[in-house]
């Protein structure tokens, strides 16, 4: 019996001395529930974050959504003019069609899936120049 009360003695003592944990403050949580991000939704009051103004170039377009397949030449993408020769062949709507449904490795709308079909046909005419 009095090893067991001991052991008590002992166990509530070191639960009672351990210091405090300043992690589980109320502010500590707070701060660790706070969000990473914010966003954007259509329509909100918001000056950081501007609209685009008008339909992008070919070349904008080719630069944030084409080059890295086309610039690359990666998983068969035409790079160069002996690439695109025998596309262009088939003709400018072949060539859309497949931009926009896609074709082979790449994918519907070449991953720009806000670009209009206007601004696709603007980077092809861009790349193929």
């Amino acid at each position: 019996m009095k090893k067991l009360s001991a052991a008590l003695l002992l166990l509530s003592t070191a639960a009672i001395a351990q210091p405090f944990d300043n992690s589980l403050t109320e502010e500590a949580i707070k701060k660790r529930l706070e969000p990473v991000g914010s966003v954007y939704l259509a329509g909100a009051e918001d000056t950081a974050a501007a609209a685009p103004t008008g339909p992008r170039t070919g070349e904008q377009v080719y630069q944030a959504s084409c080059f890295a397949c086309h610039g690359t030449g990666a998983l068969g993408a035409p790079k160069t003019a002996d690439d695109w020769a025998p596309r262009i062949a088939k003709g400018n709507d072949v060539l859309l069609d497949h931009a926009i449904n896609g074709f082979n490795a790449m994918p519907p709308r070449g991953t720009c899936m806000d670009c209009s079909d206007d601004e696709i046909a603007a980077a092809i005419d861009f790349m193929i120049k």
